[in-house]
């Protein structure tokens, strides 16, 4: 038979446990590298992710990666507000330390992971049974490229000439 003391005492050191456990599970950000002006949409972290992220997704170094980070801005402005709130919920769990370390696998701050555990990240969630995981990846791919091949500074790379009676109808 538990006496009211060992009651007492259990209880105690339960609450104790769940503080510990509340207070070393708490989700913190990564701190950001830098801080960004005149993103509409993204936070600095959200940005940190996007330049992280596109070297490895689009396959090419040397990108103009503050350009794509301010295209991706664009396209999520002019999207609809769900789709908006869906995306914000995205970017605040890989934002998260502990969303990026077990969600996503990724155990270094976006800025300082390396490329093979950032493109084990996109295959783990291209190839994910949970179609969340799939959804997710297919919006960051999505984001990604739009704001690439949509930037005419990248047609040269891709070796794109447009032809010249739609380049005089564009503003």
């Amino acid at each position: 038979m538990i006496t009211r003391r060992q009651l007492i005492k259990t209880g105690m050191a339960g609450s104790v446990v769940l503080l510990a456990a509340g207070f070393l599970a708490s989700p913190q950000p990564d701190l950001p590298a830098a801080s960004q002006g005149h993103l509409v949409f993204l936070q600095t972290g959200d940005a940190q992710i996007i330049r992280s992220l596109a070297p490895v997704m689009l396959g090419m170094a040397g990108l103009a990666l503050e350009d794509i980070v301010r295209g991706v801005d664009v396209a999520i402005a002019n999207l609809l507000p769900a789709v908006q709130q869906e995306l914000r919920q995205l970017f605040d769990l890989l934002g998260n330390r502990w969303g990026r370390r077990w969600l996503a696998g990724v155990h270094s701050p976006w800025a300082q992971a390396a490329a093979i555990d950032l493109a084990a990240f996109l295959r783990r969630w291209q190839q994910s049974p949970l179609l969340l995981l799939r959804s997710g990846y297919q919006a960051l791919h999505a984001l990604i490229n739009a704001a690439w091949f949509g930037n005419p500074a990248s047609w040269t790379a891709l070796g794109y000439q447009q032809p010249q009676q739609i380049m005089g109808l564009l503003p």
